[in-house]
């Protein structure tokens, strides 16, 4: 279990992360790729990644593990991660002593390579292999699918948005999900080992995280920023094929043409369920669910379900394409 305790400053500084972080999702894909369970929502990401990955990549699965402690420096909480390459940038300027502290408490769990040794003592080589072995597994299992990530974690922050609205902080809090539970002024999560977070004033960064598995995930050493990443929900096919297009057909931005979709699109941008589409547009469920189809196979729309209801929230392609249709009416 995981306790944390939040002081009256804290409840005022809890902060949803904009989008997905570079750096948790690949340490946490790396992880959910090495394990077994979650086939449902996995097995077919596994399955097309795994044969697919180079030697750069496989660097990174000493450092982690599918279970137990894996290095906090591997998911820094300062500097800038707004790219990947900024993100990169910004742990391999890890001071040497976070280094070695992270690694030997790597080593005293797990037998590692000896060019873990090198990496320990901050030397420059090994950590530009590092670096190339982070952008390597980006661009070979995880910028096929960013899109799709993004989409649900863009959807998730609409679903943390109307919790936070409808009730509050507290609301925001207990709504994270089933292995959370808010009991003030402490947050207890299910987690795989006893650990106390003590935010004194600090604040928190909740960060939603689609390879986030099974638990919730802080990092090692309290005293660094809080952070508490949580995984978020996954439509079932996620990891499916694009549909094909038979011949001549236009694209997916073909059947966009209408008033209806243009309104329900815009809708989205700050996330509704059917039933509120429906009501907004004067139109019947069944057409809502069609015209929605069509949102989501052009990638313009993304669809989590919580507690039993579907919300559907615009994609950053979505909102860009609102956009550029605001420019041209000026």
């Amino acid at each position: 279990m995981l306790r944390v305790h939040f002081t009256p400053e804290d409840l005022g500084r809890i902060r949803v992360a904009p989008g997905p972080d570079f750096l948790w999702e690949i340490s946490n894909s790396v992880q959910t790729l090495q394990r077994r369970d979650g086939e449902r929502v996995f097995g077919a990401w596994r399955r097309w990644v795994r044969p697919r990955l180079s030697a750069s990549p496989r660097l990174l699965s000493p450092l982690l593990p599918p279970r137990g402690y894996s290095p906090d420096f591997l998911t820094p909480t300062a500097g800038d991660r707004a790219t990947l390459q900024a993100a990169v940038d910004t742990l391999m300027s890890t001071p040497r002593p976070r280094l070695r502290t992270d690694l030997t408490h790597l080593a005293a769990t797990l037998q590692l390579p000896g060019w873990v040794n090198s990496l320990a003592g901050g030397d420059a080589e090994a950590l530009r292999q590092l670096g190339e072995a982070l952008r390597t597994y980006q661009q070979e299992a995880l910028a096929p699918y960013w899109q799709r990530v993004h989409a649900h974690i863009d959807a998730d922050r609409a679903l943390r948005l109307r919790g936070l609205l409808d009730g509050g902080t507290e609301g925001l809090l207990a709504g994270l999900g089933p292995q959370f539970r808010w009991r003030p002024p402490v947050l207890e999560v299910a987690y795989p080992v006893d650990q106390q977070l003590r935010l004194q004033g600090r604040g928190i960064v909740l960060q939603p995280s689609f390879f986030c598995w099974p638990t919730p995930i802080t990092l090692a050493d309290g005293d660094l920023p809080p952070v508490l990443v949580y995984p978020i929900h996954h439509a079932e096919d996620w990891a499916g094929p694009a549909p094909a297009r038979p011949a001549g057909d236009a694209g997916p931005l073909g059947p966009l043409l209408g008033r209806t979709r243009a309104r329900l699109l815009r809708a989205t941008c700050t996330g509704c369920s059917t039933v509120e589409a429906a009501r907004l547009l004067d139109v019947t469920h069944p057409a809502v669910s069609q015209h929605l189809n069509v949102l989501r196979a052009a990638g313009l729309v993304a669809t989590v379900r919580e507690a039993g209801r579907s919300i559907h929230v615009a994609t950053a392609e979505g909102r860009a394409l609102l956009a550029a249709a605001g420019r041209a009416k000026r």
